[in-house]
């Protein structure tokens, strides 16, 4: 397969690679999803970190711009969309 291919995270074809992984860690993903689903997970992990990365690009973006956000202003929303007092208990 080319490497020039227009695809998006997700589409396209399947293509074979070689990854080394930690013994735990593919033991970990293998106990969830056994001996066959380990490309398939691996393919979910990979598609969450590009996401991942194209939103910190996109906060460094709009930081530059605007300047970071306020932790306090940040706390606030937070506690609104969990219900808590503090925002404790939401993921960081």
């Amino acid at each position: 397969m080319a490497d020039d291919d227009d695809f998006l995270p997700g589409d396209g074809p399947s293509s074979g690679i070689s990854v080394t992984l930690a013994a735990g860690t593919l033991r970990a993903i293998r106990e969830r999803v056994g001996k066959r689903g380990v490309s398939a997970y691996l393919e979910r992990a990979a598609q969450r970190q590009i996401e991942r990365d194209n939103l910190d690009e996109l906060i460094a973006d709009f930081d530059k711009v605007h300047g970071p956000a306020d932790p306090a202003a940040v706390a606030a929303k937070r506690a609104r969309l969990t219900g808590g007092a503090d925002g404790a208990g939401a993921a960081a």
